[in-house]
């Protein structure tokens, strides 16, 4: 019985320290309405160990699924450690990460909807984010307000949104990191690629050899229309294909930093 209690003790410990923040001082959060959602959002903040020092402004990173981006505590399969990596880089940046909706987050993250999954409404997503989120952060952070220093970076259905991203607001986002991108969601995002004027974005594309079949393939056929929309030798895109690598935060997690300092 006493061996039996103790083994509790250790897993209720254990418990206990899995529970823990491993969120750095350098991230806070603030909540702000959403009228385009009809909901509050949960933003996080990350702010360079430099920026209470100085009065300079600083580029911006607009991430979704921020649940997963710098605490284990709130992740569903485990954190990007975007703080940590940003530390490690001493990185002069600002990220703002956007919560996802929970069960509203495929309809957020779809720019067009999908037969049996639904979907479709990233417009007003994108919408809350350019036309209320961005001008709060603008007016409440030092930082630079332009295209060139404005990205938008996100994963899976946050990869596809990011690339749309860049194709409706290329006045607001010069920047986009887009890992394991769901562009099979629908077809619909080669024809806007096809009809779109020339993309001037600087587009970082991150996915793994071993994710399904179809995703590497719609990744693939994605970068052949950006060839024909834009010239190759502009070299604003680049792909980075991970040997063995899997759909999930630990391909994200350890791409994360070369992305940025592409990107940046």
């Amino acid at each position: 019985m006493r061996y039996l209690f103790t083994i509790f003790l250790f897993c209720f410990f254990l418990n206990l320290k899995a529970q823990e923040s491993t969120a750095t001082s350098q991230v806070s959060t603030f909540e702000i309405e959403a009228p385009q959602l009809k909901t509050v959002k949960k933003i996080w903040v990350y702010l360079p160990k430099s920026y209470t020092a100085s009065k300079k402004k600083y580029p911006v990173i607009y991430m979704h699924d921020a649940q997963n981006l710098f605490d284990a505590k709130t992740s569903y399969a485990g954190e990007w450690n975007v703080d940590e990596t940003l530390d490690s880089l001493k990185a002069q940046v600002i990220v703002i990460g956007i919560e996802h909706g929970n069960e509203k987050r495929i309809d957020e993250l779809t720019p067009f909807p999908n037969k049996k999954h639904g979907g479709g409404k990233a417009d007003d997503y994108l919408d809350f984010i350019v036309n209320t989120l961005k001008p709060y952060v603008d007016k409440n952070y030092r930082t630079k307000t332009n295209t060139n220093n404005t990205a938008i970076f996100g994963s899976s259905l946050g990869g596809l949104v990011s690339y749309y991203a860049v194709l409706k607001y290329p006045e607001v986002f010069g920047k986009a990191g887009v890992f394991s991108p769901s562009f099979g969601f629908t077809d619909d995002i080669y024809t806007l690629t096809e009809k779109s004027e020339k993309i001037k974005a600087k587009i970082y594309f991150l996915y793994g050899d071993s994710e399904s079949d179809d995703m590497v393939i719609d990744a693939q056929n994605i970068k052949k229309l950006l060839d024909h929309n834009r010239c190759y030798c502009l070299k604003l895109d680049k792909t980075v294909i991970v040997k063995g690598g899997q759909h999930g935060e630990k391909l994200w997690r350890e791409g994360f930093a070369k992305a940025v300092l592409w990107l940046l």
